[in-house]
């Protein structure tokens, strides 16, 4: 067994744990690095760049399918999808981004990067599998998430995936039941049925994309069941039929039916990976999930020199967001025990479907938390539909609506819900604005071009305005 006393130890070599380890090393060069598994980011490996990477293949095809309105007329039956050839793309475009990430680590000291799981023995001390054993001054837990995966689909054996798998085809399969709704499943489920697979969503509680905007959420569903077939709140059974496929029985609304598919794929959400980390060993407060409870400024847990970024923490669990949250816990950690605050942004959260969903700031649900019984008088909320939006109609993406969202006393924007076109977009301005703390009227100064998807964002604006 080899033991080794450190200043800073962090578990966890994703997004989060390198933020974490580069920003402690600016303090102290006695930091370990700890990974179980690969270096290479979930954001690189299985998460946002090769989901991206599926979306643009079919994103092509689906443009190549719909070129008549425009007067542009292709032989629909030449446009064809080599399923090979599309995964080939995904996983050399994905190695190419992970080979970014694992040259970046492979700069630190080798020395200092241990490959093993890790686990608490004590507040100060983390066994390494069975090899190494640190003591560590300071600790920043970062350790990711992983998907859920409910018993009841146990049962489909290889035939249930997770979004990892996904990225690992070697060719497209015929079909595949996605459960649940949310950011992976509608992105994923999408990109399927656009290059050609068939799908069917399967969720509970009527929610889409993650909207809590109950008029924005009615215009996705509407949007998206033009495309996609959804059962959004469905009871379902699972089990292999006598072909070994997948097969979904549902009810919903009175109806019923069964889906039989190659695969099922599991989307429903994702778990922090604190489980197996041996927390009961340490005295450390933790949220009814289980998870270390974090102060969001300075990601410092209830024992003074633990920290927890990441998707581990149970805040945010996007990419941006564990970058900031890992330079904050690996500062703190690295010059302990002078804590400071860091930085958090304001939120902004986009799913890359077509149209796109996209959220800013303080959303409709938190908002009615916030406020109570003084939501209806003290929350003024504007609103457009991009159907007639001029910029939108030329390019035949006119679908969509967006609410925004600001207190009445003091005309400040508090946030914003909309699927539509550009919501990537428009979702940074708003980003900008709200962390700026600008005023509707302020943001109805700035400037906007014509003829531009904007415009539809001014509307809004103005329709605030105009309750103010």
């Amino acid at each position: 067994m080899k033991k080794i006393n450190a200043d800073v130890v962090v578990i966890g070599g994703g997004t989060a744990g390198m933020g974490a380890y580069r920003n402690a090393l600016l303090h102290t060069k006695n930091a370990y690095l700890i990974e179980s598994h690969v270096f290479g980011t979930t954001c690189a490996r299985v998460g946002c760049m090769p989901s991206k990477l599926l979306i643009a293949a079919a994103e092509a095809r689906h443009h190549a399918l719909h070129t008549d309105p425009f007067g542009v007329h292709l032989d629909k039956s030449s446009i064809t999808v080599n399923g090979e050839e599309v995964m080939n793309r995904v996983k050399s475009e994905r190695d190419r981004f992970v080979g970014f990430v694992v040259s970046d680590v492979e700069e630190w000291d080798a020395d200092k990067r241990i490959m093993g799981a890790a686990k608490f023995i004590d507040e100060h001390t983390i066994q390494i599998d069975d090899h190494t054993q640190i003591t560590a001054d300071r600790i920043v837990i970062a350790t990711g998430s992983r998907p859920m995966v409910f018993p009841q689909w146990e049962v489909l054996g290889d035939k249930l995936i997770v979004n990892d798998d996904v990225f690992s085809w070697e060719t497209l399969p015929e079909s595949v039941a996605v459960f649940g709704p949310g950011v992976i499943g509608l992105e994923l489920g999408q990109a399927l049925v656009r290059l050609g697979v068939r799908v069917e969503i399967f969720g509970l509680g009527g929610m889409i994309g993650g909207i809590s905007d109950p008029v924005v959420r009615d215009e996705a569903i509407a949007t998206f069941s033009e495309e996609l077939v959804l059962h959004l709140d469905a009871k379902t059974e699972v089990s292999l039929n006598a072909d070994g496929k997948v097969e979904v029985k549902w009810e919903q609304d009175g109806e019923s039916g069964v889906f039989v598919a190659d695969y099922a794929l599991a989307a429903a959400g994702r778990r922090p990976n604190v489980d197996n980390l041996g927390l009961e060993n340490i005295n450390i407060e933790k949220d009814p999930r289980g998870v270390p409870v974090a102060n969001p400024l300075t990601m410092q847990t209830s024992i003074p020199h633990i920290f927890i970024a990441g998707d581990a923490s149970n805040q945010l669990p996007l990419l941006h967001e564990a970058a900031d949250q890992g330079k904050i816990a690996g500062e703190n950690a690295g010059k302990f025990p002078n804590i400071t605050e860091g930085l958090r942004r304001s939120m902004i959260g986009v799913v890359f479907t077509n149209p796109q969903i996209a959220s800013v700031g303080a959303r409709y649900a938190t908002l009615q938390a916030q406020y109570g019984n003084k939501f209806e008088s003290d929350v003024v909320i504007g609103q457009v539909s991009f159907k007639n939006q001029g910029r939108s109609r030329v390019m035949l993406v006119n679908k969509g609506h967006m609410r925004v969202y600001a207190d009445k006393n003091t005309g400040r924007f508090l946030g914003a819900e909309a699927v539509g076109p550009a919501a990537e977009h428009i979702a940074h301005l708003l980003a900008w604005a709200h962390q700026m703390q600008m005023t509707i009227p302020q943001m109805l100064d700035m400037p906007f071009y014509h003829p531009v998807i904007e415009e539809g964002l001014r509307t809004a604006l103005r329709d605030v305005a105009a309750k103010l």
